[in-house]
């Protein structure tokens, strides 16, 4: 008696295939974080810094009227310590990406049977697993200097996916800057303007305790509600609202940048 043997449908087989290229993909955009320690570090020590300069320096300022209540500043200082790390952080691989370009990588890929969404994909997941990772590294490190969160380990979890779907979503825009001009030096020269999203934010002190056009500018940034929710989580505990912030102004982000590098994906391609 012949045995037979059933062959996947081609959809599922395209399916298989797509995954893998992305798994692919993504070991890849990760092991190129771990090999250039130099354009990681940065993104892990400076706003760990900023952190203790902080504490150090306006520790006295939760006393002030209208701040909102906490243990410490260094709780209130944590959510803006895992944003900044994860912004800054992005940076290392939209610039990878557009080294791939730059040294005709990305062309080479082109050539071969690859997925060429699973390119764009791989690079993103990547940026995702190095934000969750940003934000379990600082939790972990301000532990033992009185960090505490009152949402408990439920709300560490919820941090930790904040902090990959923050950087998957940033990561769109600094991929978006690689593939548009295949420049490593242009996606670093994002840096300032990341930088400048998150000082007009509530990042580094309340909203409540603001005045005048920097308090306008802080309330429409979404970037304030991303830091708020989490800093809910350190210091409120775990609720709807504080999850929803922490997790939708992301996926919010994440639609507009994402959709914005598969556009640019496709433009690139067309010009070829």
């Amino acid at each position: 008696m012949t045995a037979v043997v059933l062959s996947p449908p081609p959809a599922v087989q395209e399916r298989g295939l797509w995954l893998s290229l992305t798994v692919a993909m993504s070991k890849r955009s990760v092991i190129a974080i771990v090999r250039q320690p130099a354009l990681v570090i940065p993104s892990l020590i400076f706003p760990l810094f900023f952190a203790a300069l902080g504490t150090s320096s306006f520790g006295r300022a939760v006393r002030l009227p209208n701040f909102p209540k906490v243990d410490n500043f260094l709780d209130f200082a944590l959510a803006g310590t895992i944003i900044q790390g994860v912004l800054f952080g992005s940076v290392t691989g939209g610039a990878a990406l557009a080294t791939d370009i730059e040294m005709g990588f990305f062309d080479r890929l082109l050539a071969t049977p690859t997925s060429r969404i699973s390119i764009l994909v791989g690079r993103l997941a990547g940026a995702a697993l190095f934000g969750g990772f940003q934000a379990i590294v600082f939790v972990l490190l301000l532990l033992p200097f009185g960090v505490s969160i009152k949402a408990g380990v439920a709300g560490f979890i919820v941090i930790v996916l904040c902090g990959a779907l923050t950087g998957m979503a940033i990561g769109g825009f600094t991929a978006a800057i690689a593939l548009k001009t295949g420049s490593s030096e242009a996606v670093q020269g994002s840096f300032p303007l990341l930088f400048i999203g998150l000082f007009f934010s509530s990042a580094f002190f309340p909203r409540q305790t603001m005045q005048g056009a920097y308090k306008v500018i802080a309330n429409i940034n979404p970037v304030s509600h991303l830091v708020e929710g989490v800093r809910g989580l350190v210091t409120d505990g775990l609720t709807a609202r504080h999850v929803a912030a922490a997790l939708l102004v992301p996926i919010g982000i994440g639609a507009v940048s994402i959709s914005l590098a598969m556009r640019t994906l496709y433009s690139r391609l067309a010009a070829r």
